[in-house]
């Protein structure tokens, strides 16, 4: 299954999280929840130990918040598309004079419930609230195998290039 930032045009690829031209970046790889929830997108990531907090062998917050922030946002995009009954990536086909659709984060509300151990794999998971206009708000969790270590609440706005 192709990833949401996969479609991203070569212009929008320099996310540190999430983008494929980032040269030390994580290159999130967020997609639909065809294996829980279809409604629902998921992102899975084992953050490399140089983001360790300051509880030795846990994550560090800042960096719990970059993996939110990322995955709302492509998921915003990813939902606004459905919404609007496109695909993420149309802009991408031949003789498509489609704008991309990307998102920017207006407001992220991280609840931080436990430390989040290193050395596991992340499974971060979104879920639409509302789109309105050019808003969409998003809930979010993360889990560390089976235990829910942070919870986000994010108001995402649609990008529009200078006078579009």
């Amino acid at each position: 299954m192709t990833a949401f930032q996969d479609e991203y045009p070569e212009k929008f690829s320099h996310c540190f999280g999430c983008g494929k031209s980032h040269p030390s970046g994580l290159r999130l790889k967020s997609h639909w929840d065809m294996e829980g929830n279809p409604i629902d997108t998921i992102v899975s990531v084992t953050p490399p130990e140089i983001y360790s907090g300051g509880v030795p062998g846990h994550v560090y917050g800042g960096m719990i918040a970059a993996l939110f922030d990322c995955h709302g946002t492509a998921s915003a995009a990813a939902f606004a598309c459905r919404a609007e009954g496109r695909k993420i990536g149309d802009w991408n086909l031949p003789d498509s004079d489609l704008p991309p659709v990307r998102y920017v984060t207006a407001s992220l509300t991280v609840d931080f419930l436990r430390p989040t151990p290193q050395n596991v794999e992340l499974k971060i998971r979104a879920r639409l609230l509302m789109i309105e206009g050019r808003k969409i708000e998003l809930e979010m969790t993360l889990m560390a195998d089976d235990l829910l270590c942070a919870k986000a609440r994010m108001l995402a706005v649609r990008f529009q290039e200078k006078g579009a």
